[in-house]
């Protein structure tokens, strides 16, 4: 395993770390989705540079595309959680109780 693939790894592996057992708030949430999304898109930005393939070069940019819209997505739950529970605890919010 080189070194590029090992930094790959860590760096997904301790995002979904992040996201196991620092979940206080939806920021942090998000910010460990987006670095999660990050490592995904650098190794498969990488990818057929490695292998030396053409076929799979779009899959970085259908990648980006999706991470941008999840972004959004999230900054705008993040918004209207705020305007409505006051913060962006998680704790705070419950579906049982809508």
């Amino acid at each position: 395993m080189s070194l590029l693939h090992l930094s790959f790894y860590s760096s997904f592996t301790l995002s979904c770390l992040g996201l196991a057992f620092h979940r206080t708030h939806l920021i942090s949430a998000l910010l460990c989705l987006e670095s999660m999304m990050l490592s995904m898109y650098l190794a498969l930005s990488i990818w057929p540079v490695e292998t030396q393939t053409t076929s799979i070069a779009l899959a970085p940019v259908f990648m980006l595309t999706f991470s941008a819209c999840e972004a959004g997505t999230g900054l705008a739950l993040l918004v209207a959680s705020t305007r409505t529970h006051g913060s962006d605890h998680l704790h705070n919010l419950n579906l049982l109780q809508c």
